[in-house]
């Protein structure tokens, strides 16, 4: 459907992301919170999500030679955020003991709460003068990000102990913006392919996060992995969250605030074919 969208009208995918920016994706996050609980093991992948992905997100941008490689958030979101909640969850369902899922919804939680607090700042850049760190517009958005407003709406939520109610009554909703989320990423993908001649060119740009998103980051969670001392079940749930391909969030961003949108879109696409290679690979070597 959104695939079909996007060859007949372009422009409905940015409006789609906006609505769902604003309003879906704070539903999203407080039914994803309530579902899943909060524990010990959510809370450390989490933690080991959100630290990995800032840890690399300052480091590119604050070294010259891994600035002129990812020039833009773009990519650099489409290198660090995977898409954990569609094909990265699943996956470990199906491959790994039940116990494990903790882990892995903490991993995709770490993951969700860095795009959407920290992708709004990044992405409404406006001029090659804007400090990376800006402290005073980086807490502006994000008090206003929608993840934080999620949060706060469950917060909310536990301090009147209306959890057990409102479980049930978020998650269609929060299932049905993962619909429109899909939508959005099908009708970016019917626009790029309009031009089929460039689906399948590989420039520098978009190798270096095809590298850094299958490879560098889940061989970089591994690391910390053993310095943390998980257990082997654990290190390859994470591991295996951390190789997935680009998350639709990169593209509901770029659609959003109109930055590198077929860029993003390309991004997706391209990690997503070749992970039906890489995450196997990623499989038997962690296991």
């Amino acid at each position: 459907m959104g695939f079909f969208i996007g060859k007949v009208n372009p422009l409905a995918s940015e409006k789609i992301s906006i609505s769902l920016i604003k309003f879906g994706i704070p539903i999203s996050v407080m039914g994803l919170l309530l579902k899943a609980g909060i524990n010990i093991d959510l809370i450390n992948s989490a933690l080991l999500a959100f630290i990995t992905i800032v840890c690399f997100i300052v480091c590119i941008n604050y070294i010259p030679a891994l600035k002129n490689i990812f020039p833009n958030h773009s990519l650099q979101l489409a290198g660090l955020i995977g898409n954990t909640s569609f094909l990265g969850i699943p996956i470990a369902i199906a491959l790994l003991p039940t116990e494990t899922i903790n882990f892995t919804i903490g991993f995709d939680l770490g993951t969700t709460l860095f795009s959407w607090i920290f992708g709004p700042y990044l992405l409404q850049k406006t001029s090659n003068n804007y400090s990376f760190l800006n402290f005073r517009k980086l807490v502006f958005f994000i008090l206003n990000s929608p993840a934080s407003r999620g949060i706060i709406g469950v917060l909310i939520i536990y301090l009147f102990g209306l959890e057990n109610i409102m479980e049930d009554f978020l998650w269609f909703p929060a299932r049905f913006v993962i619909y429109l989320a899909i939508i959005v990423v099908g009708a970016r993908l019917g626009i790029i392919t309009k031009n089929e001649k460039v689906i399948f060119q590989f420039k520098s740009y978009i190798k270096y996060s095809l590298l850094l998103k299958l490879f560098v980051l889940p061989m970089f969670v591994y690391i910390i992995c053993q310095i943390l001392n998980f257990e082997g079940i654990e290190t390859t749930a994470l591991v295996l969250q951390a190789g997935t391909p680009s998350a639709i969030s990169t593209i509901l961003l770029a659609e959003a605030y109109k930055r590198q949108r077929e860029l993003a879109a390309k991004a997706l696409f391209k990690t997503t074919i070749i992970s039906t290679a890489t995450i196997p690979l990623i499989f038997l070597l962690v296991s």
